[in-house]
Parts: structure tokens; C-alpha cells; sequence
């Protein structure tokens, strides 16, 4: 591709609203553009590399067995209802009718449909396993779109289904798009785990997540060096140390406390260690309020909470001023366990319950209650761990540390059980004739935000290096003076040998300054660079690679061996 017909529009200002370096360098490399907040077209330059992103995608999904076709992204709402998740799902589902007014939604993820074009067409277990993908854009109502590609209203995704008659069919086809997708990634470069995750409102009993480690990742991971444990903060299970004391519960006593509303107040107040006290949290799950008991010293985690009351998310909101006083009887900061309304659902974490004469909040303005335990002084529901991970807490599988990093989810795949193949009536004849339910797995791979994720992985202050096997082009010729003959044409004659050996080139024939030339080149990030300057008359050139500093000279004829070195580093053929 000659450059001087490219469309290319890079920029030397980094965007306004662009807050991370993919999002940033993404628009100013060319390669994508915004439409309105959550929404971008790919250009030329961006494109090339999304669909070789779906291309080594298809390639390691047709290799597991799966087979590719392609579906609507427009769902009616029967689907969804028969689910129940056209509900679940919340907010940001899009919706919208027909001139009939029929109800329909722009698909955010696609079980119901995958389950819906089987069950009438495979009937005997003898059909099985079966495991179908599509690539496809889906869409979600982001409350806060953010991040460029990585948190967008519209993306692009590869998800596939499987079905399979039984629980240890269901764990093979599991474990065989797990081995797929660290194939994927391991092509794509990527410095990537494998975590626990959060069902969410996809459901099921077991899901694993594919983090993209990078700084500005908005998942949080908690891993541990000594074993192979890791999970998304949302997953993690805490392991709260509690030092056994042979203390006597006191007698509960009133204390006033002026102004103390948060637990740093109470600790300068009362000059005891956060864990002493009982942190009151009021929340609104599904419209019915919620009073949650957690150690002082901790924060919740409100996706466990969910997933215990059975609320989506979008149902769960922290309460208002007039709902606290109702229910306490006092201003927010002053909420305590101990005499709130019977109608008001009390859940604590187990840790509160091993914990003794605990400080909480006395619901009444400007007082607290010290020496409360529980059992004795109040109960509610207990919760084993509702607590969010930190680092340095202690692994659940081998006792030591746990460090946390950052990541972008780029992939995930869940064990659905039967969840959409009961709720739909998607069966099979077994062996005995006996109709039975579909047991499903459901994988998906972020392919927009794959490409994000890559950037974040690879780049500097000058701009993008792409890993060859996902650069839009894999060599870029710059010549220097476009009206110097000897380059022109030397740069001429290279480009047409190097596209009839198969390669991927862009050819810089633009009448442009040398250093606009060479920005360019290092912003939009080809891997090989070769660049045609005042020795043409000798036929030398100079050869460079985007991610080293180094460059060399050599005569043209030792070009093709010197990309065909390169092509060999990252395990490809030309």
C-alpha cells in the first residue's frame, strides 16, 4: 500500500477525552475514529488488525472442532423472557420496537439464540457434542462508556456454545476452549492469566476469565506466586486472619461520639485498631432496604453481595439520607446492628461473629455502642465472606501472600450447566430415550478489546509497537526524498520484490519532511522498517526494528534474509 493514497488521518494532539495510552494512540495513529461516547469506526490501518484478530481467532476455534456461522443481532424479547433476563440483564440492554411494536433488543451476548436454533433442530445424543461460534458486533448500554474500545456501547466478539449431554462432556468442551484460547493469546503476544471469575448474569457454576496484564487494566487480579491460584477481585475468596483471644464479652455500654461518622473518626476517637469495630453499610437491594455487618477494617464486596441476595448489579444502590433515618432511627455514620426495625434485613459477615466487643453504631445521633457481640447483643443472616481482597491477604489454596495486579478482561468462558436449555426447553434422547436438557458452556473473546489490550502491552512514548503477527503491515519503506530518482526508484523496486514474496508493505512515497515521515512510522508502529536515504546510489539501505533502538545499513540484496530473521524470531513464515 503507497501512502500517499492511505487514508491515514494521524494527529499530532492527544485527544481530549482520551485517558489511556491504546485509547489515545489508537486515535492518533488514525486507526479509529469516534462516532458519538462508546462508539468508533475502524480505519484502514485499524481494521487490517481486528480482522487479524479474528483470523487467528477462527483459526484456533475451527482447530478445537468448533464450527463458524453467523447470527442476527437483533433478539426478540420472548427469548430473553423465557430466560428471565430480559429483566437481569438491567439497563444496559438496548431495546427497541418494531412498526408492529413488537419488543427487541441489539444482543449484548447470545445464549438464548444459540439455544433456540438448536433445540429443534438436534434431537439425539448422538449429535453430540456440538460447539458453534460466530465474530460479531454486540451491544451494550454502558453507563459510563470509557477507556476507547475497552468499555464501549459497541464492540466486536467472538462467542461460541456448546452442547453436550452430560456434566463430563460439558468439562471437556471447558477445558478444550481453555486450551484454545491460551493459544490465542499466546499467538497474540500477550502477557496474559487465567482467573477465577464472577458467573454475573450469565450464570452457571464455574467461570474462568482471560486477563491482558496491564497498569491501566480496570479488573483487578489477586494471584499468589507460590501456586497457581488466581482469581478477579470480584471472585476472590478472603481469608480474614483472626487472632483467637481469651476475652470475656463486657457488658454493652452507650458511648457519645460527636461528629464520628466514619471509622478513621472512631478509631482517633475511641485509639483502638479498626478490626474493633462493626462497619454498618445501608443499601438498596432491589428497591427493599439492606443493612450489611462487616469488620472495620475491610471493605465489602458488593458482587458477592449480590450474588447472596440473588440481585443483578443494577438492582443494588447504596441507600438515601431518608431511607437510613427510617430505619435507624439516626443520620447516616451512626447505623448499628443492635436495634434496628425487624422489618429490615441484618446480613453479616462470618467474621463479625468471631470477633468480640465490637464498637458499632448506636442509631441515634452522635452515639455508638461498645462491647457488642454477636448472638448476644443482635443475629442477622450469616454471610461466610463478604469481603473484597486485598494484597498481602492469605491465598485460600496454600497459605501464603497474594499479590494484585491490573488486567483487561479480554476473554472468558463459563459452565452453564442448564440454565438456558431448562429455561427454553432445548432437550435430547439419551442412550435410553429419555429426553434430557442440553448441558452448555458458553466462551467468549473480546476482539476490539483485544486490539486495546495489545497496545497497552506494547508501546512507547513515540507511539504503538505491534508484535508482528497483529501489525497492519509487517514492513514499512520510507524514502527519504521522493524527488531524488535513485530513491525513488530503489524504493520502487523494493516494495514490488517484497510484495511478490508474500509480504504485508506500506511504501512512504509522500513529498513530506523526513521527520514527519519517521513520526508517522513510529506512531502507527510497523514492526520492520526500511529506509532509503543517500546511499540508493549504492543500493544500501537502512534496516531497523520498531521495539529495538538499534539500526544497521546493508546492501538490498540482504533484505529478504534479514526478514526472513525476523519472521523466524516470532515463530511465523512469510
Amino acid at each position: 500500500m503507497r501512502m500517499s493514497k492511505l487514508y491515514m488521518p494521524t494527529l499530532r494532539e492527544v485527544p481530549s477525552e482520551a485517558e489511556i495510552p491504546s485509547h489515545k494512540l489508537l486515535l492518533r495513529a488514525g486507526m479509529m475514529r469516534k462516532l458519538v461516547s462508546g462508539v468508533y469506526s475502524y480505519l484502514p490501518l485499524g481494521y487490517r488488525i481486528v480482522k487479524k484478530i479474528e483470523n487467528i481467532v477462527r483459526e484456533e476455534m475451527d482447530n478445537a472442532g468448533s464450527q463458524e456461522l453467523l447470527m442476527s443481532a437483533i433478539q426478540p424479547k420472548e427469548l430473553w423472557e423465557s430466560s428471565g433476563r430480559w429483566e437481569d440483564f438491567g439497563p444496559e440492554m438496548f431495546k427497541l420496537k418494531d412498526r408492529n411494536n413488537r419488543e427487541f433488543c441489539l444482543g449484548p451476548t447470545h445464549e438464548e439464540y444459540f439455544t433456540s436454533l438448536i433445540k429443534d433442530e438436534i434431537k439425539s445424543y448422538k449429535q453430540l457434542p456440538l460447539n458453534l461460534y460466530q465474530i460479531q458486533t454486540k451491544y451494550r448500554d454502558e453507563k459510563r462508556p470509557r477507556f476507547g474500545v475497552i468499555r464501549a456501547r459497541e464492540f466486536i466478539m467472538k462467542d461460541a456454545y456448546s452442547f453436550d449431554k452430560d456434566e463430563e462432556g460439558m468439562e471437556s468442551s471447558y477445558r478444550e476452549m481453555w486450551e484454545a484460547y491460551e493459544k490465542i493469546f499466546t499467538r497474540l503476544r500477550l502477557k496474559f492469566k487465567v482467573v477465577e471469575g464472577d458467573s454475573g448474569t450469565m450464570g452457571g457454576n464455574q467461570s474462568h476469565e482471560f486477563m491482558a496484564m496491564a497498569e491501566t487494566g480496570e479488573g483487578l487480579v489477586a494471584y499468589c506466586d507460590s501456586c497457581d491460584y488466581a482469581a478477579t477481585d470480584e471472585k476472590a475468596k478472603v481469608v480474614y486472619s483472626i487472632e483467637p483471644k481469651d476475652e470475656k464479652e463486657k457488658e454493652m455500654e452507650k458511648v457519645h461520639t460527636p461528629n464520628a461518622t466514619t471509622i478513621d473518626d472512631l478509631v482517633d476517637f475511641f485509639k483502638i485498631e479498626k478490626r474493633n469495630f462493626g462497619k454498618a453499610l445501608v443499601y438498596l437491594a432491589s428497591r427493599e432496604p439492606v443493612v450489611v455487618i462487616i469488620p472495620g477494617d475491610r471493605e465489602l464486596n458488593e458482587t458477592k453481595l449480590c450474588n447472596y441476595l440473588k440481585v443483578p448489579e443494577h438492582e443494588l444502590e447504596m441507600a438515601d439520607e431518608e431511607t437510613i433515618i427510617k430505619i435507624s432511627g439516626a443520620n447516616k455514620g451512626f447505623t448499628g446492628p443492635v436495634g434496628l426495625k425487624e422489618d429490615v434485613k441484618l446480613i453479616v459477615d462470618s467474621r463479625i461473629t468471631k470477633l468480640k466487643n465490637l464498637i458499632v453504631g448506636g442509631n441515634e445521633k452522635d452515639y455508638h455502642m461498645k462491647n457488642v457481640n454477636y448472638g448476644r447483643d443482635f443475629e442477622g443472616e450469616i454471610v461466610e465472606d463478604l469481603l473484597l481482597i486485598e494484597e498481602g491477604d492469605i491465598c485460600p489454596k496454600c497459605g501464603e501472600s497474594l499479590l494484585i495486579d491490573r488486567g483487561i478482561e479480554v476473554g472468558n468462558i463459563f459452565q452453564l450447566g442448564t440454565k438456558y436449555s431448562s429455561s427454553l426447553h432445548a432437550t435430547y434422547l439419551d442412550e435410553e430415550g429419555k429426553e434430557k436438557p442440553f448441558l452448555m458452556g458458553s466462551y467468549g473473546v473480546g476482539v476490539s478489546r483485544t486490539m486495546a489490550a495489545i497496545v497497552e502491552q506494547y508501546h512507547d512514548d513515540n507511539g504503538i509497537i505491534w508484535p508482528l503477527i497483529t501489525a497492519p503491515y509487517h514492513v514499512i519503506i520510507t524514502i527519504i526524498n521522493v524527488k531524488n530518482e535513485e530513491q525513488k526508484d530503489l524504493g520502487e523496486r523494493i516494495y514490488k520484490e517484497l510484495l511478490e514474496a508474500g509480504l504485508e508493505v506500506l511504501l512512504d512515497d509522500r513529498n513530506e519532511r523526513a521527520g514527519v515521515k519517521f513520526n508517522d512510522r513510529d506512531l502507527i508502529g510497523i514492526p520492520i522498517r526500511i529506509t532509503v536515504g543517500k546511499k540508493a546510489n549504492e543500493n544500501i539501505v537502512e534496516y531497523s526494528l520498531r521495539k529495538e533502538e538499534g539500526r544497521i545499513e546493508i546492501p538490498v540484496d540482504n533484505i529478504m534474509d534479514k526478514i526472513k530473521e525476523e519472521f523466524e524470531k516470532e515463530g511465523m513464515e512469510i
